[in-house]
């Protein structure tokens, strides 16, 4: 079943159509890869997708709900969640508190409750301190917990980014570049975490220029071009896809 739904989508910049009639659907519960050249529209999707952008024309639907033109804040609400090809940390806290960061505080956000530490507010946040440190163990961070964020590595600050996201719980993660300059230590734990993050019932759609890691985990992968598709299938027909080749990597065989 499909639980993300793009129809038509048109996006323009000055008179250049960024986005160009594009059509596509998620399956829940999949990992798919949005690839393309430089300048193929990649970001400026996703930013449709999580309300950073509008739309000239088209729908997007998430969960059979339209989410064509509401908020930034209301989309990720709803439980669509995106990282960035540049980190966005808070790096002077620690990453501890970088993920703390990304829990809610129902009980806490009302008035009274944050006026007099009521035992129902000091037990969720005992509940989202517990939530964090599971988070921080699942991204392998345990060791760095109460470092300051601006002392990791940038593999590591990677995988900060995506904790955070998975603070707020997400039913769909929106990933750009999550393998972009990791090493080959990291690239393996990231890979191994987004396979783990299926088999929990995530949803993944990631942009990534790294087509070995793209062919090694995407179960389907939709490739652009100037802002149109030109291809969908799994990665053994991309492999033999022409127009593909041509189109990403200039040569005829991966």
């Amino acid at each position: 079943m499909s639980i993300l739904h793009v129809q038509n989508l048109l996006k323009e910049f000055d008179g250049i159509r960024a986005v160009n009639d594009l059509s596509f659907e998620v399956e829940e519960k999949s990992i798919t890869a949005l690839i393309g050249p430089n300048g193929s529209g990649k970001t400026t999707i996703f930013n449709l997708i999580n309300g950073f952008l509008r739309p000239d024309g088209g729908r997007i639907v998430f969960n059979r709900k339209e989410i064509t033109s509401i908020s930034p804040y209301r989309i990720a609400r709803l439980g669509i969640g995106r990282t960035f090809q540049n980190i966005r940390l808070f790096p002077q806290i620690s990453v501890l508190d970088n993920v703390l960061l990304g829990l809610r505080y129902e009980k806490g956000e009302k008035f009274t409750s944050a006026l007099f530490q009521t035992k129902r507010m000091k037990r969720e946040e005992g509940e989202n301190l517990k939530k964090a440190e599971e988070i921080i163990k699942f991204i392998s961070l345990s060791e760095k917990k109460d470092k300051p964020a601006e002392t990791l590595s940038h593999g590591q600050r990677k995988l900060l980014e995506l904790g955070r996201i998975l603070a707020l719980d997400p039913t769909v993660l929106l990933l750009d570049e999550p393998f972009a300059g990791l090493f080959p230590e990291t690239k393996k734990i990231m890979l191994n975490l987004l396979r783990s993050l299926k088999e929990k019932g995530k949803t993944i759609q990631f942009i990534e220029h790294d087509i070995n890691s793209v062919m090694d985990i995407a179960e389907k992968i939709i490739v652009l071009d100037h802002g149109k598709k030109i291809a969908e299938g799994m990665p053994e027909e991309i492999k033999k896809n022409r127009e593909v080749l041509k189109a990403y990597l200039g040569k005829e065989s991966l």
